[in-house]
């Protein structure tokens, strides 16, 4: 019997595994991992799906940990001291957000809502430290990565900020 091949691809969880791990491999924080920890950390992260408009945390909520786009794009907004939305960044396959609370127990900053159908990963802290328990060294190449991307965007957020701050100062001289 012929077996077509639409059908087997969609129903092959090899695939899903082997697209789960590449995108998983493209993440910074997980670049310099081997391929069995690569495979290690797939089976420790959480696939959640979202409708479009649907929250995926709120700000000021406690975070529990990042996640990972593996299909549909994110929306990640604050609010002003007037309730008025500011949109802070897009997001779509591949991008991670929510990183922080990998590292702290504070309230998240942002809040996060799917664009359209979307379909995520959840790395959760608890599961995080109980792989960087079992693999000390993959543990320790996470958190220097995880340190090198947000040392990158506290840069880019203050060459904003400075940008930002030059602009109301021209502002002000006028």
């Amino acid at each position: 019997m012929a077996v077509d091949s639409f059908w087997s691809n969609i129903f092959n969880p090899e695939r899903k595994s082997r697209d789960l791990a590449t995108i998983l491999r493209s993440v910074p924080i997980f670049a310099e991992l081997k391929e069995r920890e690569i495979r290690e950390l797939g089976q420790i992260v959480h696939r959640r799906v979202y409708e479009k408009d649907e929250v995926i945390f709120r700000e000021g909520e406690v975070g529990a940990g990042m996640y990972i786009i593996l299909e549909g794009s994110v929306r990640i907004y604050t609010r002003a001291f007037d309730s008025q939305e500011i949109e802070l960044a897009q997001f779509g396959r591949g991008d991670f957000f929510g990183e922080v609370a990998l590292l702290d127990d504070g309230p998240r900053s942002a809040s996060a809502v799917a664009r359209e159908g979307s379909q995520l990963v959840g790395l959760m802290k608890p599961d995080l430290f109980d792989f960087m328990d079992r693999n000390p060294a993959a543990g320790i190449k996470i958190i220097l990565r995880l340190s090198q991307v947000l040392a990158e965007r506290l840069r880019r957020t203050n060459e904003e900020l400075r940008q930002m701050r030059t602009q109301d100062s021209l502002q002000q001289r006028e």
